[in-house]
């Protein structure tokens, strides 16, 4: 790996401690839950959108535009913060977060709402098929973009998610690329306790897929990995191992944080832990 290589992991490494930070303070001033699940995702989020996707804050709605779609909805506050990050739209607008009126709500708003967002999601199962959609509708326009979807492993005990990767392999959409957030818990239980155990990556390639399997929390594989090049004519699946509540240890594979939101002390002990001043 190259020096300059080096430099951007580190960098989006820091970005992604950042991030961690202000999702973990937003709990705490609105009361918003789902923390645990928004830290698992948030370093695939730094990378597709600080070093993978082809968008344009000042153009959100370009034609040719990458399009993202949080299919695991509840991890919308992970969401927002990186569309502030990004640039497209100040910080500041997220001051009336979980208040009455608010934009923000606890899953993805319609995409008129909020510049960035693609779809409203959070009824699970739903974002690949809309992905889908998005994906053959590139294929038949013309318009060259590439269509990414973040799913949950608990999401993915979900009929319709199957629905459309089967039709995805027949319409051979070498375009769309699904992410699994697989933090091995689902809102109340484990879920191999709930669903029984299965290997993700051996389902998806049983469906046709292109399918590998990384440590969803290590920035540098994350890297690697979106560097490939799609195999032709073949949907990819990329199933990241993360860690629930990833970044702060008290918060780590803790299911409480499903639903738990930090106190003024804990607050202060995970920016500590992430390196971040308060």
């Amino acid at each position: 790996m190259t020096t300059s290589n080096n430099s951007n992991t580190i960098e989006l490494q820091k970005i992604a401690s950042i991030a961690r930070s202000r999702i973990i303070l937003n709990s705490h001033k609105t009361g918003t839950p789902h923390l645990g699940s928004c830290l698992s995702c948030v370093d695939i989020l730094v990378a597709l959108y600080f070093s993978k996707l082809n968008i344009n804050p000042k153009a959100p709605r370009s034609a040719i535009r990458d399009r993202f779609i949080l299919s695991k909805g509840h991890g919308a506050p992970a969401l927002f913060q990186i569309l502030a990050m990004r640039g497209f739209y100040p910080d500041k607008l997220l001051s009336d977060y979980g208040e009455d009126g608010s934009i923000f709500a606890e899953h993805p708003p319609a995409p008129d709402y909020l510049p960035g967002l693609e779809a409203a999601t959070g009824s699970l199962g739903h974002g690949l098929p809309i992905g889908l959609g998005m994906a053959l509708s590139s294929m038949i326009s013309g318009n060259s973009f590439n269509v990414y979807v973040l799913l949950g492993d608990g999401e993915c005990n979900a009929g319709p998610v199957w629905e459309a990767a089967t039709m995805a392999v027949a319409q051979k959409v070498e375009n769309l690329t699904i992410f699994v957030d697989a933090n091995k818990w689902q809102a109340t239980d484990r879920s191999a306790d709930l669903v029984g155990p299965t290997s993700l990556k051996d389902k998806w390639e049983s469906f046709g897929w292109n399918s590998s399997e990384i440590d969803g929390n290590d920035m540098q594989e994350i890297l690697a990995v979106l560097s490939k090049k799609p195999i032709k004519r073949t949907p990819t699946a990329l199933i990241l191992n993360t860690i629930k509540g990833k970044g702060v240890s008290f918060m780590e594979d803790d299911n409480n944080w499903h639903y738990r939101i930090p106190n003024k002390e804990e607050v202060e002990l995970a920016f500590n832990e992430l390196g971040v001043e308060l």
